[in-house]
């Protein structure tokens, strides 16, 4: 009885606090706590550097970082990536005093670090170091500052690791999105919009680094902030004799170019083989950060994209269901106009569905009022996010320096946060107006064409962007060969391939290919049908890893491996057609449409040949042909590396001729690159399929 009594009591308190709860949005919270800056200490001393000091004795620790006034815009067209090859290898090579292998035994010894980098509108360098070291440290990191080494091996380092980046700059969709976007809007040659290219990064010397470092590290151009664990008084003393023989030579001009932009609309497509979906970006130019309207533009942007919540989410993902993602952004910059997107990831089929959606959603912030939820939500997300602007006294610091450098008044957040606060809804809607034009946006589509098909034809004329990413030009010399000897050397070798007035177009084959790696060979059985009409392969190999199928026709393919599949990327699709073209059977086959020049003949291991230059369809190869046969003892090519940047000489070597179905086959072949072997092909057998 005891025991019901007390569960009967139970459940009425349950009911009690059940009826007693609240919807949550009819919860009143009260007003965040005011967050009190604390104050940085800012002097300039006679040299021109400003100093910035800000105490924390939470923990002993130290950092000091060093904004300096340069960057990629003063950086010409034809050396784009200087900028960040130099703030790169500044801390990557070390010192003249101290090597790079040194420096950073030193610094991991002292759980200390030190880096640099410059970007397009600023250069840094930071040092985070134990209060105790810290005077041990800072003349190294100085020295780091004002007498790099700029060793060669890390120069070469660091243009490889660029050069790197470049070859894998169209693996992302998102990423080419937003880099033809920008085209779009600041101009393919703006500074705005330049990007590094193989030739560009060949042609930084050692020479534009050092001069570059020397024009603008000095102390004119320094803005120096520290923060941690020491005594204000002390530490601006301290930084005022140490830094005293920064070198001088004059404030850098920062020269931002106008932007001369039309508005326009237009539809622009970049076609990626290797993808089932569109991403979609539409937009114009934005405006400055110290618009005025600066706050009020940013809520209507946070009401249109804002996350989960925003209206491009809710009604294009959630409601239509046409979207992976939506997204969008109103970008206002400090030195230069930034812009306006908006965007969705769509399924190919419905990517014009998609682009109609984001533009109705931009009319409509014009046309209808937000609701007062709309608004509130939104101030509520800008709000409770800007908790984070000052989480930490670094923050602090590190904000104070970027407003000054930006020329922002020191309470520039502090009014945004107002201005937050005040906007209206009526503010949004005047805002959409002034500042969002839906009837000339700019449309960038990356997707696959095969899929999309002619969906996007009715936005407009459709500009295709060629996204190839420019190989680097070659310096060797061009040398004119006997066209009509060619021919004749042409004809001798396709006759002895394939027996003359064959209908030959495609061949099988079994055979072993061993791959030199750094780990050692690697065999892979490969069985493979090839068609060198239309350049199509289907490939069954047996690797290590395990069966995998590829297949390749109309310039684009296929990989299954382990029960997935998934499209060629271009690296590797565009090396598999030109290997193709490059083949012996290719060449034979198509050997009425291929040019071929003669060059002479020259001596290989104890043998003469004949020397002919072959180009089918802009792919070039030079063959050596056995000068009583006419069969290829030899190929040579030039192919370009993308890891490297370089081009690199490939040859392959052919012998164990053998024939089948009235086609000479080599059974053995072993490739060079850069006269190591990279891989040796044993064939099997080799057939005429029916």
């Amino acid at each position: 009885m005891k025991r019901l009594s007390l569960l009967c009591l139970a459940l009425a308190l349950t009911s009690s606090a059940l009826f007693a709860q609240k919807k949550y949005d009819e919860i009143k919270y009260p007003e965040l706590n005011s967050f009190q800056v604390p104050e940085v200490e800012t002097s300039t001393a006679d040299n021109g550097i400003t100093y910035y000091l800000l105490e924390d004795t939470e923990l002993p620790l130290i950092e000091l970082r060093v904004n300096i006034k340069t960057g990629g815009v003063l950086v010409s067209a034809e050396k784009e990536g200087l900028a960040s090859i130099t703030g790169t290898v500044i801390r990557s090579g070390g010192t003249q005093s101290i090597p790079a292998d040194s420096l950073n035994v030193l610094l991991e010894n002292k759980a200390a670090s030190m880096e640099t980098g410059i970007g397009f509108t600023s250069g840094s360098a930071w040092m985070n170091v134990l209060a105790e070291d810290f005077d041990e440290l800072l003349p190294i990191f100085i020295d780091l500052l004002t007498n790099p080494a700029f060793p060669d091996d890390k120069i070469e380092l660091a243009k490889t690791q660029t050069k790197s980046s470049i070859s894998r700059r169209n693996d992302n969709s998102q990423s080419v999105g937003v880099r033809e976007f920008q085209k779009l809007i600041y101009g393919p040659e703006s500074v705005y919009a330049r990007t590094t290219e193989y030739e560009t990064i060949d042609n930084i010397t050692r020479e534009d680094i050092v001069n570059f470092h020397k024009d603008h590290f000095v102390s004119e151009n320094m803005m120096i902030g520290v923060v941690g664990d020491f005594d204000a008084s002390e530490m601006k003393q301290k930084l005022e004799e140490a830094f005293s023989n920064i070198p001088s030579g004059g404030e850098t001009s920062l020269n931002f170019p106008e932007v001369d932009y039309e508005p326009q609309s237009t539809i622009n497509f970049a076609h990626k083989s290797d993808v089932n979906q569109s991403f979609i970006l539409m937009g114009h130019l934005g405006g400055m950060r110290d618009n005025p309207d600066y706050p009020q533009i940013q809520v209507m942007n946070r009401v249109l994209s804002g996350g989960f919540s925003g209206r491009l989410m809710q009604v294009i993902r959630t409601e239509m269901g046409l979207a992976y993602s939506a997204f969008g952004q109103y970008s206002m910059n400090s030195f230069y106009p930034g812009f306006f997107f908006a965007g969705v990831s769509t399924k190919s089929s419905t990517t014009a569905e998609a682009i109609e959606a984001v533009i109705e959603q931009i009319r409509r912030l014009q046309n209808e009022p937000i609701t007062k939820k709309e608004l509130q939500d939104t101030k509520d997300q800008i709000l409770n996010s800007s908790v984070f602007e000052y989480d930490s006294y670094e923050e602090v610091l590190s904000q104070q320096m970027s407003y000054d450098y930006r020329g922002l008044p020191g309470d520039a957040f502090d009014q945004y946060i107002e201005g937050v606060k005040n906007t209206t809804i009526e503010d949004v809607q005047r805002v959409a107006k002034e500042y969002l034009n839906p009837d000339y946006l700019q449309i960038m589509v990356v997707g696959n064409k095969d899929e999309i098909g002619d969906q996007l034809q009715q936005f407009g004329d459709v500009n295709e962007v060629d996204i190839t990413i420019p190989e680097p030009g070659s310096d060797e010399p061009v040398v004119d060969g006997d066209a009509t000897k060619g021919k004749e050397w042409l004809e001798k070798m396709a006759n002895a391939l394939i027996e003359p007035g064959s209908d030959v177009v495609a061949v099988q084959e079994k055979s072993v290919i061993t791959q030199k790696t750094p780990m050692g060979d690697m065999d892979i059985q490969n069985s493979s049908v090839t068609n060198f009409a239309d350049y199509s392969t289907e490939r069954n190999l047996t690797t290590p890893q395990g069966q995998m199928t590829m297949s390749f026709k109309d310039g684009g393919g296929t990989m299954q491996m382990g029960g997935q599949q998934r499209q060629l990327p271009p690296q590797m699709a565009k090396p598999m057609l030109n290997e193709m073209k490059r083949n012996y059977l290719s060449i034979a086959i198509n050997h009425e449409d291929i040019q071929a020049e003669y060059l002479g003949d020259e001596t290989a291991d104890g043998e003469d040949y004949a020397v002919v230059r072959m180009t089918n369809d802009q792919v070039k190869v030079t063959y050596l042909l056995d000068q009583e046969t006419g069969l290829p003892h030899m190929s040579r090519y030039t192919e370009m590396n993308p890891q490297t940047g370089q081009r690199q000489e490939a040859k392959s070597v052919y012998s164990d001729w053998n024939e089948a179905g009235g086609v000479m086959y080599a059974y053995s072949v072993v490739t060079y690159v850069d006269e190591q072997v990279a891989a040796e092909l044993t064939v099997e057998s080799h057939s005429i399929p029916e």
